[in-house]
């Protein structure tokens, strides 16, 4: 007989998951090392069942909202009836449902009286995997061994044994050793989750627990289709445009969107999508799935939980070989990135089927690696400078876009690196960073501001990779109903003799010692006429020198 549902403990239930994860978070803010995981939290926790199930997750920035479950499900394939209590499990290859290769996911199966009832997950920006550069990000890689070492489903801890060969065997290919302690403390992470998880069923019991996750997927579906249900019924195509493939500079690829609502259900084609390119300029599928995701969560009551009922309503067709799921072996290092252009489209599409949801574009990101030898300690270094990169985001209907938030896949996730703790983890010396006036773009509500900022590198030997762009006039975020685009990135590096570098959106550069790093993150588009923003809101940005007067005169039409 099948146990009445109590709404009472489904929603402690709920919230208990969703506590799991956020207490697996907290051990790796408090273990990791690197601070692409201890301060710009580019990480996700997750907890999934036998089968690979989403019960519940926590996306410290929001493209890994599908970052796990595909891969989760390629372990379970992998050692279907070889899974022992105590294992634990590695993860990045693009091609068996990674997002992108720098990505390590760790997992553990959880067992309860003998029996497998769930995954814990955590999966972690490593600062470096191998391949042919420092930190991952290779703009002349057309293959992915150029790129990274490969993880396919691995085993690397037996029935609570470290398999120390296969451990040594992965570390020999990575060139940096704190990234051997982050995978230890994303190990630590998943103990949390299993804990976490076994006293759950202990207290509740496995029966209970098991019917309410039930009810739980069936009720986030519900909600997620109501939502949805507030699209209206009909057709709708939206485009945009990435630029550069890396190899061909000036290039253009497209991707489109045909979204078909009806019912409560979305279904997006994305034939017509531009071919993968020569370049790691392409996306994996499950990096486009979750800036899908991603996109459509912005759309949506953000209290609906994160479990397998939200994803019941969608339907997504992305034809492989296109720029948005690569086939093998393609480079797709810079898939996360594709999240900007790719939400682009998705938000031209649905404009104005629900103008009040929508935003207006996010600055695309533009972003440097920076890897040498830091002279004060002889050691290796890396730095994604996630300080330099956050453009504005889009204004929405209501509401002015974000400040220095950075690219639409991190929204906010990726938090700005402590200005103490850049200088001493990495030979840079700041000396400015601030918001950047005229970024952002006019409307009633404006996009968020950029900023610049600028630093003295002091490190030997050291090389900066670009990857990015949003350089080009028209890959400005876009205004919607009247809203002025956003500002250009621009990025340069005054070199000691006197010289002035601009790298192109996507290269490799040598950067000598006491270069001067000069960067322009744009700010976001903005929503509506300009000349409806308030007078007295405008006077104030002009008195805090957030916009020229000039700006205030021509475009806002303020007087005085």
């Amino acid at each position: 007989m099948t146990r009445p549902i109590d709404p009472v403990f489904a929603s402690v239930l709920e919230r208990r998951l969703k506590a799991i994860t956020e207490e697996m978070g907290l051990t790796l803010l408090r273990t990791t090392r690197s601070p692409i995981l201890s301060e710009a939290r580019d990480f996700v926790t997750g907890l999934y069942g036998p089968r690979g199930e989403i019960w519940a997750q926590s996306e410290y920035i929001p493209i890994l909202a599908f970052a796990l479950q595909p891969a989760c499900r390629a372990i379970i394939a992998a050692f279907e009836g070889d899974v022992h209590p105590g294992d634990v499990f590695l993860h990045n290859d693009v091609f068996s449902g990674g997002n992108q290769n720098n990505d390590v996911a760790v997992f553990r199966p959880i067992f309860v009286d003998g029996r497998l009832v769930a995954w814990a997950a955590t999966k972690g920006h490593q600062a470096d995997i191998g391949g042919a550069q420092a930190g991952g990000y290779n703009p002349r890689a057309t293959e992915v061994w150029q790129e990274a070492l490969r993880i396919p489903p691995l085993r690397v801890v037996d029935r609570g044994t470290l398999r120390r060969d296969v451990w040594r065997m992965l570390f020999a290919n990575v060139r940096l050793p704190i990234v051997e302690e982050d995978i230890r403390a994303q190990i630590g992470g998943t103990v949390m989750g299993e804990r976490g998880v076994v006293e759950l069923y202990r207290r509740s019991g496995a029966e209970r627990v098991e019917s309410h996750l039930a009810h739980l997927f069936d009720a986030a579906e519900r909600r997620m289709r109501a939502e949805l249900a507030r699209i209206p019924d009909g057709v709708y195509t939206g485009e945009s445009m990435v630029f550069d493939d890396g190899h061909h500079e000036g290039s253009r690829h497209p991707i489109r969107v045909t979204i078909t609502a009806r019912g409560g259900e979305l279904s997006l084609d994305y034939t017509g999508t531009a071919p993968q390119t020569v370049g790691f300029v392409n996306a994996p599928l499950a990096s486009s799935y979750s800036a899908v995701l991603l996109t459509v969560l912005m759309l949506v009551d953000p209290e609906i939980p994160h479990n397998e009922g939200i994803l019941r309503a969608l339907r997504v067709d992305i034809p492989r070989g296109t720029l948005l799921n690569a086939d093998f072996p393609a480079a797709t290092t810079f898939g996360n990135t594709l999240a900007g252009p790719h939400s682009d489209a998705i938000f031209r599409a649905l404009a104005d089927a629900v103008p009040d949801r929508v935003s207006a574009g996010w600055n695309r990101m533009l972003g440097m690696t920076v890897a040498g030898m830091d002279p004060r300690r002889r050691r290796r270094y890396v730095d994604i400078l996630f300080l330099a990169l956050k453009g504005g985001s889009g204004a929405v209907r209501g509401c002015d876009g974000y400040d220095h938030i950075g690219l639409i896949n991190t929204a906010g996730g990726i938090l700005a690196q402590d200005y103490e703790m850049l200088e001493i983890q990495t030979p840079h010396r700041l000396l400015r960073h601030e918001y950047l006036p005229d970024s952002a773009g006019a409307g009633r509500w404006r996009g968020g501001l950029g900023v610049v900022t600028e630093f003295v590198v002091e490190g030997d030997d050291v090389t900066g990779v670009t990857f990015g762009d949003g350089v080009e006039d028209e890959a400005r975020a876009f205004g919607l109903f009247g809203g002025r685009p956003g500002s250009a990135n621009r990025l340069e590096l005054a070199t000691p003799d006197g010289r002035t570098l601009v790298p192109r959106a996507k290269d490799v550069v040598a950067i000598p010692r006491g270069t001067i790093f000069r960067q322009w993150a744009g700010g976001g588009g903005g929503y509506g006429e300009p000349r409806e923003r308030p007078r007295e809101v405008v006077a104030a940005e002009l008195r805090d020198g957030l916009i020229s007067r000039d700006t205030a005169r021509a475009v806002y039409g303020l007087e005085r």
